[in-house]
């Protein structure tokens, strides 16, 4: 046996005192207990719920120990008089007396025990945490090689940040857009020529911006071992974001009056021959996986597309349980928590959101059938991923622990409390997010007095994606003319 891992949890009631111990050849819990005069007092033993759903044996009281012996060795093997020690002290073992020895180890390994429970209760500290034995955190140097497909309207701005933000701390290459392009030939697929020095440096550690799936071609910028990941977002709000964004460039949308309007008779306005242009107002997260938006929504077609989608991306966040995919996300790239921490990034003021009935609501299901598809498909895998790898209690302390990150990042970078701001109550124009359609985008100032390196560190938490791409492109290629943001 390599090692043995041993889990102490004991319990105190009516003077009743427990331990298990955990061995993985026996695969069973095993209990020794001291009862006091006043009885036995109710069972406390833990229940570990799925995550153990094999160990919570219940050992018969009379016998148990004179069957197997278990971890602690035969203690059947004398009868306790009525007049020995275990009488004096108004206690019995179950099945025999343990020799002076294994009776000393028994009392220490209780109190250790006890002693780390009151512990953990006095710091508010999850035992899970105490070990990685039980956390089961991936070991190994973090990952460098990302490939993120960035989808639209997703909180993927946020995630693009993070990944700016890892590549220039750990000087890394990033796969940019070719001269005066903002995109790597979005709504086309994607071609390897659409990347920035793609001939000079034949392979490139992140790629981040928005594009249209096409893997050969990414294969040819990105080496072999990359990490693909991704993100979706529930498509009604995708959808609503999309209209609100894009309300002066799509066709579809330009001509509604209003995204009611467009639901209740969405053929009225949405052409099939003007896709490319058209292609935030269907589907638009299917389309940037590479597949037709306009396919029909055929059962065989549906799987074998999500089937492809599982293939190559190790993991897809979900918009709406953002804090959770990023600790499984952080988790899966070994990266440290400073490297997840981000403030959210490109999203838009109240007033320029739309609330849809349920009933709307409904027809953009209906209407954007392939994403909700692939929506379900992996919100459902999201959380099978977390209860397998974290469990319930370790996922609440991990977000815990992030959310509470983000609060101090917040209170030392920002001003305004923390508050984003629309576009003319920020302050510096390197802060200011690119506007489109009748979205109001937001920002965020920064508070004044704070030492350059904190500077440098608080402003590349807030500093929009475009300003952020046009500083990596003038670090990598110093030689080319700088990008021209709006």
């Amino acid at each position: 046996m390599s090692h043995v891992e041993v889990l102490l949890k004991a319990a105190v009631s009516n003077w009743s005192w427990r331990f298990l111990v955990w061995t993985p050849e026996g695969s069973v819990f095993r209990r020794v207990a001291l009862s006091s005069d006043y009885g036995e007092g109710p069972d406390m033993r833990p229940s570990l719920g799925s995550e153990h759903p094999s160990t919570q044996t219940v050992i018969p009281k009379a016998a148990s120990y004179q069957q197997d012996p278990g971890p602690l060795g035969n203690v059947a093997d004398s009868r306790p008089g009525p007049g020995n020690r275990q009488s004096r002290l108004g206690a019995s073992w179950s099945a025999g007396k343990l020799p002076g020895t294994r009776y000393f180890r028994v009392i220490l390994l209780l109190l250790l025990a006890l002693t780390l429970l009151l512990l953990a209760g006095f710091l508010h500290t999850d035992l899970e945490l105490l070990t990685p034995l039980f956390g089961g955190q991936a070991e190994g140097p973090p990952v460098t090689n990302v490939m993120f497909l960035k989808t639209h309207k997703t909180a993927s701005s946020t995630v693009l940040n993070i990944l700016y933000r890892f590549a220039e701390t750990h000087n890394l290459s990033v796969a940019l857009p070719a001269g005066r392009d903002v995109h790597l030939g979005y709504p086309w697929l994607f071609l390897a020529r659409y990347v920035e020095g793609v001939g000079s440096q034949q392979r490139f550690n992140v790629m981040c911006n928005h594009l249209r799936f096409n893997l050969p071609e990414v294969q040819k910028v990105m080496p072999s071992d990359t990490f693909y990941f991704s993100i979706l977002r529930n498509p009604v709000f995708q959808l609503e974001s999309s209209f609100s964004y894009y309300k002066s460039y799509a066709p579809a949308f330009q001509g509604a009056p209003s995204l009611d309007a467009f639901l209740a008779s969405p053929r009225t306005f949405y052409n099939d021959s003007d896709r490319l242009r058209n292609v935030y107002a269907k589907n638009n997260m299917w389309f940037d996986f590479g597949f037709d938006p306009d396919a029909p929504v055929e059962e065989g077609y549906v799987r074998a597309r999500i089937a492809e989608v599982e293939r190559r991306f190790r993991l897809v966040l979900i918009a709406e349980h953002f804090d959770e995919s990023l600790v499984l996300l952080r988790r899966r790239l070994r990266w440290a928590l400073d490297d997840v921490v981000a403030f959210r990034l490109n999203s838009r003021s109240a007033r320029s959101v739309t609330r849809l009935a349920p009933e709307a609501r409904e027809r953009a299901r209906r209407w954007c059938a392939l994403d909700w598809r692939l929506y379900q498909h992996f919100n459902r895998s999201l959380w099978g991923q977390l209860r397998a790898e974290l469990g319930p209690r370790r996922l609440r302390a991990e977000v815990a622990r992030l959310r509470a990150r983000r609060r101090e990042l917040a209170a030392l970078c920002l001003q305004d409390g923390g508050a984003p701001q629309n576009r003319t109550q920020i302050h510096d124009p390197g802060l200011r997010p690119y506007q489109s359609g009748a979205a109001d985008i937001l920002g965020y100032n920064l508070r004044p007095g704070l030492d350059n390196q904190t500077r440098r560190v608080c402003q590349r938490l807030v500093t929009p994606e475009l300003q952020y791409m046009a500083l990596l492109y003038s670090l990598q290629f110093p030689e080319k003319p700088p990008k021209n943001i709006p």
